[in-house]
């Protein structure tokens, strides 16, 4: 019900728009459609691994992997998939309602999610080239660090 809400609300402004300024309006939209043709083959890519490894992983194995019940284990394998894991937030987190549905505990998405979001494993080459290799090393181990503490807090606010 809640995503109907917001639909009909973009839809409200859409045409509140369109009659302050149709010639922005038709611009805004053509940028929107081609920022949504960039996205989309990434968004597709992922949504395909993720809806694979959902279809092939039973809710009993993600449980297990990345359960609440994983421990340490698991933990460390969501702090080290979202820390070499390169996908943007608009995808990140519908995976992981998509995971959370399947089994996976608060707390190690919490966890995935900050590493992703703050931990650039990927992105190190570049980081390094623009701000030097100590001030990303310094950068990505604090993110690390921060990221097992808002997982803890959240685990502890969201159970």
């Amino acid at each position: 019900m809640y995503s109907v809400g917001l639909y009909i609300a973009t839809a409200v402004l859409l045409v509140v728009s369109f009659a302050a300024n149709r010639k922005k309006t038709v611009s805004a939209i053509r940028k929107a459609w081609k920022s949504f043709e960039r996205i989309l083959p990434e968004l597709m890519a992922i949504m395909l691994f993720v809806g694979l490894l959902i279809a092939l992983l039973d809710p009993e194995t993600i449980s297990s992997l990345l359960g609440e019940s994983s421990g340490l284990s698991g933990l460390l394998i969501a702090s080290i998939v979202g820390s070499i894991t390169l996908i943007p937030g608009f995808v990140a987190f519908p995976t992981a309602a998509m995971l959370l549905n399947s089994g996976a505990g608060i707390t190690q998405i919490a966890l995935f999610i900050s590493t992703l979001m703050m931990v650039g494993v990927v992105t190190f080459p570049v980081e390094r080239k623009y701000f030097g290799t100590r001030l990303t090393l310094t950068r990505n181990s604090m993110a690390f660090a921060f990221s097992f503490l808002v997982a803890g807090i959240m685990g502890l606010v969201l159970k």
